[in-house]
């Protein structure tokens, strides 16, 4: 799942105000200067004739001022860079101290699936401070919206697949069209997107990083991540430790999970995050949680009507999870869990369908199928149905509400997918590399803290730097001030905090 931070402006409520424990030392500022290179491109890198393009900055539609938009050609398969290639949009906003300039930050937020050239402008604010001294540039990765956007299906099916297929099926139909649903899903995309389907992997998408940190002029890569920007940003590291300047991961996606162990590790952090708020309400857990599970199961048996669409209990867990992001949108998941208790699925299907990217015309975005792909592309594992329904008595144990979800999905995600994945597991060993801060935070649901701690370690020592954040959601940057304040720190000042820096 994405992080959905600007779900926040909808809350009523503040944010925590945190501390933070320990010092830093510098280090050392990445350069910025044009690229040089002999003419030879080096084994599955892209041309030098790519690597010299100067992408035409032009003002971007509907991004506001000072925002400025490009496109950059990339390899459509970098085992082969003098080969077919594609474009990959841009977007910047030019450092407003020029004289006191420190390079380009190119930013990711997470998906995977997600525009950085629509999410950047919007959450700019949060980052006025690094603008001072970095251009920020995000980008829309391969296959992702503006960059050759993966399509699987269109605006009618995904509305007939909301309505008729359970998320959590319990009888032998109901398991048969969830596995038809997600065949019928993978063969759509090979159908509409199969050019560019077998090469929206993280690996190419991080040379394509490399690539873009050449055509922007910078010596090394200053990046901030932000979920699965994180296993973005991890696998850059890897593959280019040489390269890296300033690299923050925040919100970490645990590098050694596979598919079933990624799952089972976000149905633990869901539960926690729910336990949390349920215990902030002054409930029980225990007791909430129950009381939660019988929500959904009557909604199981009937949904409720909104309008002339239903609030099922697959969009109503959708609608839970995604308040569960931020602790600014609690008072939503009160609000909506009241609401249908007594009858009214308005707030919680808002939430569904706010998540789900779908707007009040019935149109939904393409973010699912773009994640879809990249991750059925990244993992070789593809478990089976027989694997899912194995998991369920454990994922239940974990989480009467979420367990059963995440146990179906492993086997709905990629099991027909028509294209092999490169690997169980991404690589994030980065010996030599520059130090690379990674900021975990103990309620995060979506990307656990242990993940943080595991990122830490694969990066190696003197490579990963843990900064911990006690708090709750789903990454701390701009809403703890102690870790922006560390961040900050790190990227305009090279200060590099000690390991295991708590904020909170």
């Amino acid at each position: 799942m994405s992080i959905r931070r600007r779900l926040t402006a909808l809350a009523v409520g503040g944010v925590l105000v945190t501390g933070c424990t320990g010092t830093g030392a510098p280090a050392p500022a990445p350069s910025s200067a044009a690229p040089a290179g002999d003419g030879k491109p080096a084994p599955s890198s892209p041309s030098a004739g790519l690597a010299a393009q100067r992408p035409e900055w032009k003002a971007c539609e509907d991004a506001g001022e000072g925002w400025r938009c490009a496109t950059v050609r990339v390899p459509l398969d970098h085992a082969k860079p003098s080969g077919a290639t594609i474009p990959v949009a841009l977007i910047r906003k030019e450092a407003t101290d020029p004289k006191r300039r420190i390079g380009s930050l190119l930013f990711n937020f997470g998906g995977p699936g997600g525009s950085g050239v629509d999410t950047l402008p919007q959450l700019a604010e949060e980052y006025r401070g690094l603008n001072a001294r970095y251009d920020l540039v995000s980008f829309d990765p391969r296959g992702v919206s503006r960059s050759s956007g993966v399509v699987c299906r269109d605006d009618a099916e995904q509305a007939a697949a909301e309505r008729t297929v359970d998320l959590t099926p319990d009888t032998p139909a109901e398991e048969a069209a969830y596995l038809a649903d997600a065949a019928a899903f993978g063969a759509g995309c090979a159908r509409r997107s199969g050019t560019v389907l077998p090469h929206t992997t993280t690996t190419a998408t991080a040379r394509d990083m490399d690539l873009i940190r050449q055509v922007l002029g910078d010596d090394k890569l200053s990046y901030f991540g932000i979920s699965y920007g994180t296993q973005l940003g991890g696998t850059y590291a890897h593959l280019f430790p040489e390269r890296v300047g300033r690299l923050v991961l925040d919100a970490v996606v645990d590098p050694t999970a596979g598919t079933v162990e990624h799952a089972r590790q976000q149905t633990t952090g869901f539960q926690r995050a729910l336990d949390n708020y349920l215990e902030s309400t002054g409930a029980d857990p225990k007791a909430g949680t129950e009381r939660i599970v019988r929500l959904l199961a009557a909604l199981d048996r009937e949904p409720l009507r909104v309008g002339d669409r239903r609030l099922t209990d697959g969009l109503a867990l959708t609608g839970i999870a995604v308040t569960l992001y931020a602790e600014a949108n609690w008072p939503l998941l009160t609000r909506g869990l009241e609401e249908a208790e007594k009858g009214d699925g308005t707030t919680l299907l808002q939430l569904a369908d706010w998540y789900n990217d779908r707007d009040e015309q019935g149109r939904y975005a393409t973010q699912s199928h773009s994640q879809r792909a990249i991750s059925c592309a990244d993992s070789s594992e593809r478990p089976t149905a027989a694997r899912a329904k194995a998991l369920l008595p454990e994922f239940r144990r974990i989480s009467p509400v979420f367990g059963a979800f995440l146990a179906w999905d492993t086997a709905g995600w990629c099991a027909a997918w028509p294209v092999a994945g490169e690997a169980a597991t991404p690589a994030a060993s980065a010996p030599g590399a520059a130090p690379v801060l990674v900021v975990g935070t103990t309620g995060d649901p979506a990307t656990p803290y242990e993940g943080a701690e595991r990122m830490a370690r694969e990066l190696g020592e003197g490579v990963g730097v843990l900064v911990t954040n006690r708090g709750e959601g789903h990454g701390a940057y701009g809403t703890s001030p102690c870790v922006t304040r560390t961040v900050d720190a790190y990227l305009l000042d090279g200060k590099v905090p000690a390991y295991g820096t708590t904020c909170g």
